[in-house]
């Protein structure tokens, strides 16, 4: 006999597009619409498991943007989960700290949504397939910041039950995210629990040992190129003697995917994009998810290196074309890190277009003057933006340096593969 249930936290319900699906509109529909339809199907995945309950560890909102259409059909989805006698447990996070819908909608019987001072709720087991108690301990977000762990607020386990913790943490840091109820793994683990629900860190891991089971099982639905690879929810089983066994279940209706292709020694055009569509058909093969979102990236060197730099339009262009037949792949966006072999024998990459290649990448790009310019019109991009975004120039100043010196890469190419004259391109073709 065991308690099973699903784990899942941080599904951001309406979080704001930020996908340049923005400039196709049959994108927009598919990722604006993502977070609500893996809504669906987690409370699917927990009628056809028959699971115990639905355990979701903070962050169901994304802030104060939720509408009460989503809240709606928040509500009927967890009504048809009352009506199989499947209980809900939810922590508030940071974000749903900030949402209006989280204090005014009104849940079924069977949902608890814990309040800021830390419970021990126990299970109506009377419909489970368990035989002792089971007791899950879990504490709300009151405000947006947890300056302070919340650990020392939970209770001990209690004795000869199942005992399950739910916290919305960061634990001791990770990349991308602010300190929120920061505690380590090894207070979670000596704490007695059997299993800890936690939430907050969009990337999954689990960590086990002997005497209990940590879980972060990220975010379930991708939102950008940051939140990359496969999303999942676990599903738990917790046995009569405290043993426990997870399985990850992948729901995501779409998947981003950076596509790295390594264009060395490429000479013809179309072979090149012919190795290009090859890479993204091999990464949409081994997604489970609808939809395929790449962002692709062209590295090597190349004497197609120029022509990749000048005609990147027309590039990105022919790639979506040849991808139009498939309603389920997508270019995100195209980058173009390809240099050109030092040895090239083409003459009009020589002469004066590389002694003008040298000056901008040592001289022009490695000064002070050029540093301290650069650094100003970031800062001035970065304040204009709004906060969700800023991230994307870098979380600290180390990211942002090496951002500049990118951009500072990517824009020499650019420059310089105008300025060539291309005699042999349609040759190439």
């Amino acid at each position: 006999m065991a308690f099973r249930f699903i784990h899942t936290a941080d599904i951001h319900l309406d979080s704001p597009l930020k996908s340049l699906g923005a400039r196709n509109a049959e994108l927009q529909s598919v990722i604006s619409n993502a977070t609500r339809k893996v809504l669906v199907r987690i409370i699917d995945l927990c009628l056809a498991e028959q699971v115990d309950a639905l355990l979701i560890a903070g962050d169901l909102y994304d802030g104060s943007q939720t509408s009460m259409k989503t809240a709606n059909l928040l509500a009927s989805q967890l009504r048809r989960l009352d009506a199989a006698n499947i209980s809900v447990f939810i922590i508030r996070g940071n974000h749903d700290a900030e949402s209006k819908i989280t204090r005014e909608l009104s849940f079924p019987e069977r949902v608890h949504v814990f309040s800021s001072k830390c419970e021990a709720i126990n299970v109506d087991i009377s419909a489970c397939n368990i035989g002792k108690p089971v007791v899950i301990h879990g504490v709300s977000f009151k405000k947006t910041h947890a300056p302070e762990s919340l650990l020392p607020q939970y209770k001990q386990p209690v004795a000869d039950a199942i005992n399950i913790g739910m916290m919305h943490t960061s634990l001791d840091g990770a990349s991308g995210h602010d300190l929120y109820a920061p505690c380590s793994l090894s207070d979670l683990q000596n704490h007695g629990f059997d299993y800890w629900a936690l939430g907050h860190i969009h990337k999954r891991a689990a960590h086990a040992n002997d005497n209990t089971h940590i879980v972060m099982p990220g975010i379930p639905q991708g939102r950008d190129i940051g939140e990359a690879g496969p999303k999942s929810v676990t599903l738990v089983s917790i046995n009569d003697d405290n043993q426990v066994a997870t399985q990850e279940q992948q729901l995501a209706v779409a998947q981003y995917e950076l596509v790295q292709i390594e264009l060395n020694n490429s000479h013809n055009w179309n072979s090149a994009i012919d190795l290009v569509i090859s890479n993204i058909n091999n990464a949409s093969n081994q997604s489970s998810a609808d939809h395929l979102v790449a962002r692709v990236v062209l590295e090597g060197m190349t004497e197609l290196s120029w022509r990749l730099h000048r005609d990147e339009d027309l590039l990105l262009q022919e790639l979506e074309s040849r991808l139009d037949d498939d309603e389920h792949l997508w270019i995100d966006k195209l980058i173009i890190n390809c240099i050109m072999p030092a040895d090239s024998s083409n003459d009009d990459l020589l002469g004066p277009h590389s002694e003008f290649s040298e000056l901008i990448q040592k001289e022009i790009a490695q000064s002070k003057e050029f540093e301290t310019k650069a650094k100003l019109a970031v800062e001035e991009i970065v304040g204009v933006l709004p906060p969700e975004l800023r991230s994307k120039f870098g979380d600290d100043e180390i990211e942002r340096a090496k951002l500049i010196k990118d951009f500072a890469s990517q824009g020499s190419h650019q420059v310089l593969a105008n300025l060539y004259t291309d005699n042999s391109a349609e040759d190439q073709s």
